[in-house]
């Protein structure tokens, strides 16, 4: 993906559209913690969240069903926010109580009138990680903004990615090797695909988990092995950083991977918000695949597979499921 005509993968339209410290505690290690669960805590709230609504996708999840109201949004958002803290991994209410989450920021950041009564309903701890989760989903809004939503969905197959605990392996063993921080290799597999949740071509045919040209994978010393394979793809992405500008300068390496400087302030911020709690790895691990559309934000959930690009309207026909229930 990395030149300097570098136009945006669908990939960042889609996936995740994800710089200073908010305060949040500091574990004593960089590790993904097992989250000590509290299981009065976590039953009760996620008992109290709405139901999702709708079709079920095949998987037998359902998309999130959010409050339309700055109010209602703000006490949802405490509510997922605590139990996520709180709740192990493990618990088979997670992957949707984060998929809640995502979609909670994803609904607020349309709304930037709403920011005060949101963040008010927020404990302060809460407040200074809101503001930056927000404020990264809009940097990404900000990219496309004079852009026309695309009708198509493009050819794309959306898998369950590698568990969190195996690629933070190989973001730590790429920090070793190159200097690269774990944290921004992490942020940029998010904001690309999802952390290999989303494989297809991009549209400046980039591919792989950290969405590679195949020319500059071909470079020496950037690609080695698998352009596919998420070990190997996250070594040369830190090899490339450290091409780049790299670990001196770090805004400047991160523009090398994609022109944007909106790009590298929604990369950051992610980057910060793992850097300081690597739990927070966790939930954005079970983020899901949108797409934003003129028909509205598109689940694609894993198992999601398209040969050839589909019309949004003929995609929805067929799987009703995608579409964010009515409010």
């Amino acid at each position: 993906m990395f030149s300097r005509n570098h136009r945006t993968p669908v990939a960042v339209l889609a996936a995740v559209a994800l710089l200073s410290a908010c305060g949040a505690a500091q574990p004593p290690s960089v590790s993904i913690q097992k989250q000590q669960q509290s299981p009065a805590d976590s039953t009760s709230t996620v008992a109290s969240l709405p139901n999702p609504s709708g079709v079920p996708a095949p998987n037998g999840r359902r998309y999130p069903l959010v409050p339309n109201r700055a109010t209602a949004l703000g006490e949802q958002l405490q509510q997922v926010e605590s139990a996520l803290e709180t709740m192990a991994p493990g618990n088979p209410d997670f992957p949707a109580l984060a998929h809640r989450q995502q979609v909670l920021y994803r609904h607020w950041s349309h709304h930037s009138d709403w920011d005060a009564t949101v963040l008010q309903q927020l404990s302060p701890q809460q407040r200074r990680v809101a503001e930056r989760q927000v404020q990264a989903r809009r940097e990404f809004l900000a990219m496309h903004r004079n852009r026309p939503a695309p009708a198509q969905l493009p050819a794309w197959r959306i898998v369950t990615p590698m568990p969190a605990e195996e690629l933070l392996n190989h973001y730590k063993e790429a920090q070793r090797q190159t200097g690269i921080d774990w944290a921004t290799l992490a942020a940029i597999n998010l904001v690309e695909t999802g952390m290999g949740r989303l494989q297809g071509l991009s549209v400046a045919g980039a591919r792989g988990p950290m969405q590679f040209l195949p020319t500059t994978w071909a470079e020496p010393g950037i690609g080695a092995g698998s352009i596919d394979d998420p070990a190997d793809a996250i070594a040369a992405a830190g090899r490339y950083l450290v091409r780049r500008g790299g670990p001196e300068n770090m805004p400047q390496a991160i523009w090398g991977y994609n022109n944007s400087w909106n790009y590298v302030r929604a990369v950051q911020i992610y980057a910060d918000l793992m850097r300081e709690d690597p739990r927070r790895l966790n939930a954005f691990h079970q983020w899901q695949i949108h797409y934003a559309s003129p028909q509205g934000d598109l689940w694609l959930p894993e198992g999601y597979e398209r040969q050839t690009p589909v019309p949004v309207a003929t995609h929805l026909k067929e799987a009703p499921w995608s579409a964010p229930p009515a409010r």
